[in-house]
C-alpha cells in the first residue's frame, strides 16, 4: 500500500494552527487583551521567517511550564466550538485537491504534525483523511496537565512516528509522498520515495532544488465548508491545545527578547 504524508501548517492551512487560536482564547479569557495583539505580531514573524529547532524547542519548555494545572475540559468547549471559525477557512485549495488525488489513486492520508492532537484529530476528521500523528500532552487523573509530553511530533519524531505507521499498515513507504514547508522536517522528507517541499523556508528550498525534489506553492485559501457542503467539523477534541493559547504569548516574548538583544 501507499500513502501521503502531509505537514499541518503552511502546507495544508496557510497559518500556525496554534497561532490562529489566539481570540478565541482571548474571548474566553485565557488571553488578555494584548497577548491577542502579540498573537498578530506572532503570526506575521511565522509566516515570514518560520521557527527553527532551537525556537520550537525553547517555545516548547516554555509553554509546557505555563499550562501546568489548566482544565481541558473549559479549552475542550473552545475547539468544539470554534474549529470551523479558525482553522476552516484557511486550507489551502491546493491541498484539497492533492488529498483528493491520492485518496483517487487509493492511497492512505495522514496529516503528521507537531501541533496539538486535539486540533489536528478534529480536522483531519473534517478532511475526510485516514489518520493523523500529533502532539500528544499528558494529563493526570482530574484531566489537567501534567506539564509534560506523551509524544512530541517534531523533527525525527515525525519520521519514527511515520515509519511506526508504516510498518502498522503494511506501507511501502519508497512508493509514498510527503509534503512540508520547513526545513525542520527533512527527516519526515527522506522517509519516503517522492518528497515535495511545499511552499518551503529558505533552507528547505535550497536542500529541495540540491535533491532535486519536487517543489510546490499553494497559494488559495478556500473555506473547507464551501467545498464539502453537508459535512459538520468533528466535535471531539480536548485539553492540550490550551498549549496552543499559551503559545502565542511564549512565542512573541521569545522573538521580542531576540530583537531587543541583537
Amino acid at each position: 500500500m501507499e500513502a501521503a504524508f502531509f505537514d499541518l501548517d503552511k502546507t495544508v492551512i496557510a497559518k500556525s494552527s496554534v497561532l490562529a487560536f489566539g481570540r478565541p482564547f482571548y474571548r474566553e479569557g485565557l488571553l488578555s487583551k494584548g497577548a491577542i495583539v502579540k498573537s498578530a505580531y506572532a503570526q506575521v514573524i511565522f509566516m515570514l521567517v518560520g521557527a527553527d529547532e532551537a525556537k520550537m524547542e525553547k517555545l516548547r519548555t516554555a509553554m509546557l511550564r505555563m499550562i501546568r494545572g489548566w482544565s481541558q475540559r473549559h479549552v475542550a468547549q473552545i475547539v468544539r466550538e470554534t474549529l470551523d471559525e479558525v482553522v476552516t477557512p484557511i486550507i489551502f485549495k491546493e491541498a484539497l485537491d492533492l488529498i483528493a488525488e491520492h485518496q483517487a489513486a487509493g492511497r492512505e492520508v495522514v496529516i503528521v504534525s507537531s501541533a496539538p492532537e486535539e486540533v489536528v484529530q478534529p480536522l483531519g476528521e473534517y478532511l475526510g483523511v485516514d489518520d493523523v500523528l500529533a502532539t500528544r500532552a499528558e494529563v493526570d487523573h482530574a484531566g489537567d496537565y501534567t506539564g509534560e509530553l506523551a509524544f512530541y511530533s517534531y523533527g525525527p519524531h515525525k519520521a519514527d512516528a511515520i515509519r511506526a505507521f508504516a510498518d502498522a499498515n503494511d506501507v511501502d513507504l519508497g512508493a509514498s509522498w510527503a509534503y512540508s514547508d520547513s526545513i525542520t522536517d527533512e527527516p519526515m522528507l527522506r522517509t519516503v520515495g517522492h518528497p515535495v517541499a511545499v511552499n518551503p523556508d529558505k533552507e528547505l528550498g535550497r536542500l529541495a532544488k540540491a535533491e532535486g525534489w519536487e517543489i510546490r506553492n499553494f497559494a488559495k485559501p478556500v473555506r473547507l465548508r464551501s467545498r464539502m457542503s453537508g459535512k459538520e467539523p468533528a466535535l471531539a477534541a480536548s485539553g492540550a491545545l490550551a498549549a496552543a493559547g499559551a503559545g502565542v504569548v511564549v512565542w512573541w516574548w521569545l522573538r521580542h527578547r531576540e530583537h531587543a538583544a541583537a
